[in-house]
């Protein structure tokens, strides 16, 4: 039995009827040769393969215990009643089975919240794609993975080869009896008890951090950029991001768009400078949203803010589950019309960024959220939502994450992966969240949002191959007179 830390106990206590905490995945297979047999991957096969795996990635068989009234975080421990049929199911997609189509459906079972009395997981065999292909979703709750652990799950079912690979003895499973919620509660005492030697020491790190934080949320991150008539990139003080259709109150409904673009070209953009892989990401992501902006009339004269998850794990982390992440601001330079100007602004606005959030401590996320009740947490998340505080405040209008993948062929199951896409969280006041993962020498973005704040989802993800093309274009008109002068 092993309890939630109190950032994983967060993205359970910010559940709602239209904010869920799970995240997912879509793995685009082959299925044209599976293991050398023609023709594919049933959901038998699968449901085989991923029982046999069950033993490396053990929280795919814990469930919750929560302690009574919401006294303190919950548990997890491995369910008794472990039935893996629940978990793994099929669907298949009319003709023609277009990507339009496994969009939408893709879309809906994201808009499902998972069931809290079995283990938080559930994989979708998606047949009857065109050209020979399958899909594999797959949705896990938010509190027991973060994007590197995640990373961590895919290791444990992916393989190198369509063969698989040999795999150790392990022992028979066996579930844990549920404890009596007499021994919760007075574990829960036990740890309320500890709460003012812990507050002493989160108050004193809060106080050595004074200055990264004024720096974090003050005047000094309000970068003078050049903008619309020198223009300040963000007003001051502090980092209050501008309205846009999609920061409002988000429905139950959800909108999913998925694309690729080659790493090689988003790389050769960093070619005679110091930019990194990230900054181009940031920047196609920032001349995508402003195209869509234009094209609804509702631009803003200031920059975006994006909030960019950032990994926390230290080498004695390696191999654990749940979250430990920290988050930084960074101004999206959506102001500005030019796209080598777009990018160069968001080089120096993460690399301002990155200085800022270096002086905040690691753990200082973890630490504030390891003190909230979760049956305090959960009100106050739904009065914020009531109130539509995150709409008012407004620290920043989406998130945008880029987790690194694997450059080798993986294989599901014996069926060749073609293609990885995320599927992230929204919460509300965000109805737009944009998440890039690499693969075998692409980039693979997810776009998910509220469906009615955001109903031409995949017009958003089309403008990030045009802006690829402008940012292209724009370096090798650059380069071009050098080249000639050479």
């Amino acid at each position: 039995m092993e309890q939630l830390s109190g950032l994983d106990g967060w993205f359970l206590a910010m559940e709602t009827s239209s904010v869920y905490g799970h995240v997912g995945s879509v793995c685009i297979v082959d299925v044209s040769v599976s293991q050398g047999v023609e023709p594919r991957l049933t959901l038998d096969h699968l449901t085989r393969f991923i029982e046999s795996r069950l033993p490396l990635v053990p929280l795919f068989r814990r469930r919750l215990i929560s302690v009574p009234l919401g006294l303190d975080h919950p548990y997890w421990i491995d369910d008794p009643d472990f039935d893996i049929e629940f978990h793994i199911r099929e669907l298949a997609l009319p003709a023609p089975g277009s990507d339009r189509q496994l969009s939408e459906q893709v879309a809906r079972l994201h808009a499902r919240p998972l069931d809290r009395s079995r283990p938080l997981w559930e994989l979708y065999l998606i047949t009857g794609l065109q050209g020979g292909r399958a899909a594999v979703y797959s949705k896990i709750h938010h509190s027991a993975i973060d994007g590197v652990s995640g990373g961590d799950i895919l290791t444990a079912v992916l393989d190198i080869s369509p063969e698989g690979r040999p795999l150790p003895e392990f022992e028979v499973f066996e579930g844990e009896r549920p404890p009596a919620p007499t021994w919760l509660l007075g574990q829960s005492a036990v740890a309320l008890a500890r709460q003012p030697l812990q507050a002493v020491r989160v108050v004193a790190d809060l106080a050595r951090s004074i200055p990264g934080l004024a720096n974090a949320i003050g005047p000094s991150l309000a970068q003078r950029l050049p903008g619309k008539d020198n223009e300040d990139l963000l007003p001051v003080p502090g980092l209050k991001a501008p309205g846009t259709p999609f920061n409002a109150p988000v429905s139950p409904h959800r909108r999913w768009a998925f694309t690729d673009l080659p790493l090689a070209e988003v790389k050769s953009l960093r070619a005679g400078g110091d930019l990194t892989v990230n900054d181009v990401v940031m920047a196609l992501c920032a001349g995508a949203l402003r195209r869509w902006l234009e094209l609804h009339e509702a631009l803003p004269a200031a920059p975006l803010v994006a909030a960019v998850p950032v990994s926390v794990r230290t080498t004695d982390h390696k191999g654990t589950l749940g979250n430990k992440v920290s988050m930084m601001l960074a101004p999206l330079p959506t102001n500005l019309s030019d796209p080598a100007g777009r990018l160069a602004a968001m080089h120096e606005a993460m690399r301002a960024a990155k200085e800022q959030h270096g002086a905040i401590p690691a753990s200082l996320l973890a630490d504030v959220t390891q003190f909230a009740m979760p049956a305090l947490a959960n009100q106050a998340w739904r009065l914020a939502a009531k109130l539509r505080l995150m709409e008012r405040v407004n620290p920043f209008n989406l998130f945008i994450s880029n987790i690194p993948g694997p450059n080798v062929p993986l294989y599901y199951a014996g069926a060749k992966v073609l293609a990885y896409y995320p599927v992230s969280a929204l919460v509300d006041g965000q109805g737009l969240n944009i998440t890039v993962m690499s693969y075998c020498g692409n980039l693979y973005f997810g776009l998910v949002a509220c469906r009615q704040l955001v109903p031409d989802l995949d017009v958003m993800a089309g403008f990030l191959h045009d802006e690829l093309d402008a940012l292209t274009s724009a370096a090798s008109a650059h380069r071009g007179p050098a080249v000639a002068a050479g």
